[in-house]
């Protein structure tokens, strides 16, 4: 069973300006997403990797069996994956 990991999400200039947890990168792009980032760059902790993403939300209809108290639109996140980078350090 995989374990649920932490992502580092980073800024242009490197810094580190949040944390979001999945058990893979694309779920933590996601929520990322949903919070209005557009560039989305997370290192995973514990590594020197750097996942790359392209991020949006969009406004959609509520889906079919949705309850009553749900609004007509919801925002649903969407993320592309760009690559992966290798930082020299941390």
């Amino acid at each position: 069973m995989a374990e649920t990991r932490n992502f580092a999400l980073r800024d242009k200039k490197g810094n580190e300006i949040g944390v979001f947890t999945g058990k893979q990168p694309r779920q933590a792009a996601l929520k990322a997403a949903n919070r209005g980032h557009k560039d989305i760059r997370l290192r995973e902790r514990g590594t020197k990797k750097v996942h790359i993403f392209v991020g949006e939300r969009v406004q959609v209809k509520k889906p079919k069996g949705a309850p009553a108290w749900m609004p007509n639109q919801i925002w649903k996140p969407k993320v592309k994956k760009i690559g992966v980078e290798k930082l020299d350090e941390i």
